[in-house]
């Protein structure tokens, strides 16, 4: 049990990033330990990267600059500058017909001032950020592993969570000078390909530790949306109906497969539970990635804590396995 290998994943999910970082805050109470030091490599989509990239940034003592209750504090504080456009913006994108909904400047002014120069070979710990690459068409994976030694691939944190979190119609996507083969990388939001990156985190731990056959692994979600999709209303519907339905069928069912997966490997019968899934349910209300009015932001609050205390007892079980 001394030599289990520890994870933490945290989904895609714009201002619902909260939801994740309000968890990962009451873990940090309850263990009196940054988050940095009870995990052996943090990996995020989207929100969740940036949410990763900020518990693993360094002071200048080589400490944690970033609690979880401060990551809260971003969320509460810069959410509006980085959801943020112009009535010039508004009306040129033709409410984001024609455009991105958001420039990036509010975003990349967020980043910078959060990150400020700090690379990713820099991390505490190990951190897997997914991305996807338009041009390539590929997945595309910072990983912090990899930047300490190949400095072809050491970028600025900024620039790796501004990959991460660039949503298609959201922002646009983000080029990246490379000093290799190809001149660039077009990135956009990792959670086209892993919303929920538990199973990638999973894959990156065998690959660092082959030696390890024990793992736990804590898969934080952003909220999942109850809201039926009716056969009724939908049996008929074309591209239009389906067009904003679908992105949310199909990042439910991606990260419910992988839940579904990992329950199997890592929830033996013979041994103490190893896998954590926390997942609130949002109404439509409240499901909005770039929704960053108080109200929303209180609500998000107070669904939180309703599943930290319904979930109080395996939040100790989780807390007592991590200080092992």
């Amino acid at each position: 049990m001394s030599n289990i290998i520890k994870i933490l994943s945290i989904d895609g999910g714009g201002i619902r990033g909260i939801i994740p970082a309000i968890l990962l805050a009451e873990i940090e109470k309850r263990t009196q330990k940054p988050i940095s030091e009870l995990f052996h490599l943090i990996a995020g989509t989207s929100t969740g990267g940036l949410l990763a990239l900020s518990l693993v940034k360094p002071d200048e003592n080589r400490r944690p600059e970033y609690t979880a209750q401060k990551v809260i504090d971003l969320y509460e504080i810069e959410g509006e500058n980085i959801f943020s456009r112009s009535v010039i913006h508004r009306i040129r994108s033709l409410e984001s017909l024609t455009e991105e909904k958001y420039p990036s400047e509010g975003i990349e002014g967020v980043l910078r001032k959060y990150f400020n120069e700090t690379h990713l070979k820099e991390a505490i710990v190990d951190v897997l950020i997914a991305s996807y690459e338009i041009e390539q068409r590929i997945p595309w994976f910072f990983r912090s592993s990899r930047a300490k030694t190949q400095i072809d691939y050491d970028f600025p944190m900024w620039q790796v969570a501004r990959a991460t979190t660039a949503a298609p119609t959201f922002f646009e996507p983000l080029k990246i000078n490379a000093d290799c083969v190809v001149d660039y990388y077009a990135l956009i939001d990792g959670g086209i390909c892993a919303n929920n990156p538990a199973m990638c985190a999973y894959v990156e731990a065998k690959s660092n530790y082959p030696d390890s056959d024990d793992f736990m692994l804590l898969s934080l979600g952003t909220g999942k949306i109850s809201r039926p999709i009716i056969y009724s209303e939908s049996k008929d519907w074309g591209l239009a109906g389906w067009a904003q339905p679908i992105l949310e069928v199909v990042f439910d069912s991606i990260s419910a497969t992988v839940d579904y997966q990992l329950q199997k490997i890592l929830n033996l019968k013979d041994r103490e539970k190893h896998y954590y899934r926390f997942q609130p349910k949002l109404n439509e209300d409240h499901a909005g990635i770039d929704n960053t009015t108080p109200e929303n932001i209180r609500m998000l609050k107070l669904i939180t804590q309703e599943l930290i205390r319904d979930c109080n007892d395996e939040i100790n079980s989780l807390c007592d396995l991590l200080m092992r």
